[in-house]
């Protein structure tokens, strides 16, 4: 059975990336301000290759985040048993310091669908999303740590603001949260509330991780401004101000810098990584 105690193990206080292979030899030559690594487990879920064989190398380098993308904690299906077992069989091979995924759904009907789907914040959709994270983490044997979604509509049925949601699933269940500053800005951008406010209703002191990512902007048919998390640019400046605000809250935390698509060369992600690790000194001080 899962252990409700935190998991004492801890990522450092300092900027990590999210590994691409083809960044693998100049990480591991210099990977300058880089302290960290987060991998995605769906890409590392098969047997054996060079995938594999790199990951390994990083991991006897580097304290390993892995970030489930494919789970569906929301869904109303049950968790799918043999991703479950891929996700053991992975966790238990690398033993990465910590493991996260989504608050959102991504299956129905047996169907997989590209994608992280909102939810109500009902009780029914709590009691749900409980019963999944307690199964996981029981699977796993270990501590999970939930991240905030961005959204793009909000549900006249919910019930519960997402800070608080977030935080009674934290208490029911044992779970870390992970925060996006970036979902943050863009939900906030998308329905109209302040982020500062949602940073000063959510549960920092359950946080483990902080995610900054790109997005990109659209208009919607009404033609409001629509953010749109895309992991496929540079952290812009409010989100990097929001950081520093959530810093000066929270106190120094490890950083993430996400860019899955349209990824640069090393350089241009080591300095993203230079810019966290700067947003961590001012809070050391």
């Amino acid at each position: 059975m899962f252990d409700t105690a935190p998991n004492p193990d801890k990522l450092p206080n300092g900027p990590g990336v999210g590994y691409k292979p083809q960044h693998y030899s100049e990480i591991m030559q210099d990977p300058g301000a880089v302290s960290w690594l987060e991998v995605h487990a769906e890409n590392y879920m098969g047997a054996g290759g060079r995938p594999l064989a790199q990951l390994r190398h990083l991991a006897e380098r580097f304290p390993m985040s892995v970030h489930g993308v494919g789970l569906s904690i929301g869904g109303e299906d049950a968790l799918d048993p043999d991703h479950l077992a891929r996700l053991k069989h992975l966790v238990s091979w690398l033993k990465p310091t910590v493991f996260s995924e989504h608050l959102a759904w991504s299956t129905h009907d047996g169907a997989f669908l590209n994608d992280l789907l909102p939810l109500p914040y009902t009780n029914d959709t709590l009691t749900r999303v409980c019963d999944h994270i307690d199964q996981l983490q029981n699977t796993i044997a270990r501590q999970m740590m939930l991240e905030n979604p961005s959204s793009y509509l909000a549900f006249e049925e919910s019930t519960w603001s997402e800070p608080d949601f977030l935080r009674e699933i934290a208490n029911r269940t044992g779970c870390g949260l992970l925060l996006d500053v970036n979902n943050v800005f863009v939900s906030a951008t998308n329905l109209d509330y302040d982020p500062r406010s949602y940073i000063a209703d959510y549960p920092l002191d359950k946080v483990g991780e902080i995610h900054l990512g790109g997005h990109d902007e659209d208009k919607d048919e009404h033609g409001h401004t629509l953010l749109i998390d895309s992991h496929g640019k540079p952290v812009v400046d409010p989100v990097w101000a929001l950081l520093d605000h959530t810093l000066s809250l929270s106190g120094p935390r490890p950083i993430l810098i996400e860019w899955d698509n349209d990824v640069p060369e090393w350089p241009i992600l080591n300095n993203e990584a230079l810019r966290a690790s700067a947003a961590l000194e001012q809070v050391a001080q």
